[in-house]
């Protein structure tokens, strides 16, 4: 195959979501659906915390920036998406493709980081009870998400510069409905080998701290559970961490399925759907998890409810 023409490039073209203009409006208006229902599902849950003193713990101090970061990732991609299926351009400008990718890159990892967070907080509820106010303490929590924020900040500004380095072709067009980092690398001309190495090497360490960490947690909490002689306190001690380990299969399985749907099929498109539930999916059902299977939440967004309900009455009177 010979040499693609370089050229200086200013923009880059995202697949389209659907080629059948008829199917057009109804995707524009369920992920419009998707997009209102992630931001107000996840706005509620950070309301609900703020709100609620009996919340102001370190499980939904954690949740809460779980929800933060749901709705900034999401924002990140479905806007994007909307603008593009409305105005029938999938173009995104070379700048737009970098921001992009940056904010993909470390509101995708911050997420990760916060799902290991959140076992370990579980791990020392489950296993060290006696000692969790002091392990759990407002210093410690807040030093793991400035901590996982500055990790994932500097490994996705490292991508994105590395990426500035290269130089792009004429074929521009990246196999997905948005900007990621290992596609937009495939389009370059010049040499990526480098971008490879870091690819590998951020992905093995940056994600699979946090995996190893998640399962960490949760062998030693089956261990500490198995042992408990009360089938009440088995079923108390795994019910506080069902909410959790939803949520965490959720994330993980989608991003197993986009690595699947790359390795086992030749079909971009089936490829760029999937990425899509994974980018998609778990954001707008996390609210739905911890509201519907936690008393404590569903109590807490009741009164929320209520009280906005209140005030929306007395503005309108």
């Amino acid at each position: 195959m010979g040499p693609r023409n370089k050229t200086a490039i200013s923009e880059f073209l995202l697949m389209e979501v659907t080629e059948d203009p008829e199917l057009k409006p109804f995707l524009f208006v369920m992920f419009l659906f998707i997009y209102l229902v992630t931001v107000l599902g996840n706005l509620l849950i950070i309301l609900a915390v703020s709100s609620d003193s009996h919340l102001h713990t370190p499980m939904y101090f954690f949740l809460a920036n779980l929800s933060f970061t749901d709705i900034c990732l999401s924002t990140t991609t479905i806007p994007k998406m909307l603008v593009n299926i409305q105005a029938q351009d999938q173009s995104i400008t070379y700048a737009g493709c970098l921001t992009q990718l940056y904010f993909v890159l470390a509101f995708g990892g911050l997420e990760s980081f916060l799902l290991a967070a959140m076992a370990y907080d579980r791990y020392v509820a489950i296993c060290h009870p006696l000692r969790y106010t002091v392990i759990m303490n407002r210093r410690l929590c807040g030093l793991l998400i400035l901590v996982s924020s500055c990790i994932n900040t500097v490994d996705a500004l490292m991508h994105s510069l590395m990426v500035l380095h290269l130089t792009f072709c004429t074929d521009l067009e990246i196999p997905l409905f948005f900007c990621e980092v290992v596609q937009v690398i495939k389009l370059a001309c010049s040499d990526t080998l480098i971008n490879n190495i870091l690819i590998y090497f951020a992905a093995s360490v940056f994600a699979g701290i946090p995996v190893c960490g998640i399962i960490f947690s949760y062998t030693q909490i089956v261990s500490s559970v198995l042992r408990m002689p009360s089938v009440g306190g088995k079923y108390k001690a795994f019910s506080t961490c069902g909410s959790h380990l939803s949520v965490v299969s959720l994330f993980y399985g989608t991003g197993l399925g986009v690595y699947i749907s790359s390795a086992f099929t030749n079909s971009s498109r089936n490829t760029a759907v999937v990425s899509v539930m994974y980018i998609v999916v778990p954001q707008m059902m996390n609210p739905f998890i911890y509201s519907l299977r936690n008393r404590d939440m569903k109590g807490a967004l009741r009164k929320l409810v209520g009280k906005i309900a209140l005030l929306f009455q007395e503005c309108v009177v």
